[in-house]
């Protein structure tokens, strides 16, 4: 088995372990800050609620710069904003400063505020190699191999020279906003949180490397100087 893979029974057992892991790697980073991008999704919507109900208190949210992988362009108070989702399962009922929160405006011009996050990354973030560093990216993997918001018809998103860009769902057409392949790849830690049996052919393809798996965006995340791992439910790795 793949050691950067581990699978668990359930999706809540996969999220339950991965608190437990963030939490004990923002205590035993050196740094003044820990700078964590988030993605949504129903597993990490459990990792919420898990790290809300366990760790309400934790001298640790002070350490915690909090950033989105991605966001859906539509308002905070939107069903279908990630920020919303984390708004209301974690951040109100947490100790965390309002200064650590860096969210993504949904309800602004999507160029605009591409431009404006790509700017709040660059001041706040140690840099390597030209690029700005995240401690680590927690990110999840559509059914159709996408992950962030870098979706198969845009795999140029990779290669992107900006930090940020606007990226276009393929069927709703709905705007995003996304962090780019080239800081994805720079994190010193990316982590896929990956469940449910609709996945199981996707993860086969990429973690097996098979014919044909570099045309899911999923498949392109390597990091550079970092750890790539991948926490499974026993649904998404059957086919592993």
């Amino acid at each position: 088995m793949n050691n950067n893979m581990r699978i668990f029974k359930t999706p809540e057992e996969l999220a339950e372990q991965f608190a437990i892991q963030l939490m004990n790697e923002i205590q035993d980073h050196s740094g003044e800050f820990f700078h964590l991008a988030i993605s949504g999704g129903k597993t990490p919507d459990i990792l919420f609620s898990i790290l809300a109900e366990k760790y309400p208190d934790s001298e640790l949210w002070q350490k915690l710069q909090l950033w989105w992988v991605d966001e859906r362009m539509v308002p905070r108070t939107h069903a279908e904003s990630n920020f919303g989702v984390v708004q209301k399962l974690l951040l109100s009922k947490i100790s965390i400063p309002e200064e650590n929160i860096h969210r993504i405006k949904g309800e602004n011009d999507p160029e605009a505020e591409a431009l404006s996050y790509s700017k709040q990354i660059q001041d706040k973030l140690p840099e390597r190699n030209g690029w700005p560093q995240f401690d680590l990216i927690l990110l999840g993997m559509g059914d159709d191999g996408h992950t962030a918001s870098i979706f198969p018809n845009q795999l140029e998103l990779l290669d992107s020279d900006q930090i940020c860009e606007v990226a276009t769902h393929p069927d709703s057409g709905q705007k995003r906003v996304t962090l780019t392949g080239k800081v994805l790849n720079n994190s010193s830690e990316v982590f896929f949180l990956v469940t449910g049996r609709t996945k199981t052919e996707r993860v086969s393809e990429i973690l097996e490397k098979k014919n044909g798996a570099e045309k899911y965006p999923a498949s392109h995340i390597s990091p550079d100087f970092g750890d790539l791992k991948w926490y499974l439910d026993e649904a998404a790795a059957k086919k592993i």
